[in-house]
């Protein structure tokens, strides 16, 4: 699996491998899931929330996405739809 940080800025794949937004990586790639969604970025925040699966965490992310965007998401299946993204077994990655 890739690391958190590649994850979380994941945008999209090119044959087997992640591409990754090698510049908010950098800017953004150590903050944690409730830094990321206070800042507005909410589907690096999201994608945190799931790579960590600590479901207190997730709680905690869909609470305040609820809050923000006026919406009344449950589950994170309802969010991976939104977002796209979902957890999958990647191992490489490709940095832009």
């Amino acid at each position: 699996m890739i690391s958190r940080e590649d994850f979380i800025f994941a945008i999209g794949f090119e044959g087997p491998a992640a591409v990754v937004d090698g510049k908010a990586k950098k800017e953004f790639g150590k903050l944690a899931t409730m830094e990321l969604a206070n800042k507005g970025l909410f589907r690096a925040a999201f994608s945190s929330a799931l790579y960590g699966k600590n479901e207190k965490e997730m709680s905690e992310f869909i609470a305040f996405f609820n809050a923000k965007a006026g919406t009344s998401y449950t589950e994170a299946a309802q969010l991976s739809r939104l977002f796209g993204v979902y957890l999958e077994e990647i191992e490489k990655v490709q940095i832009l």
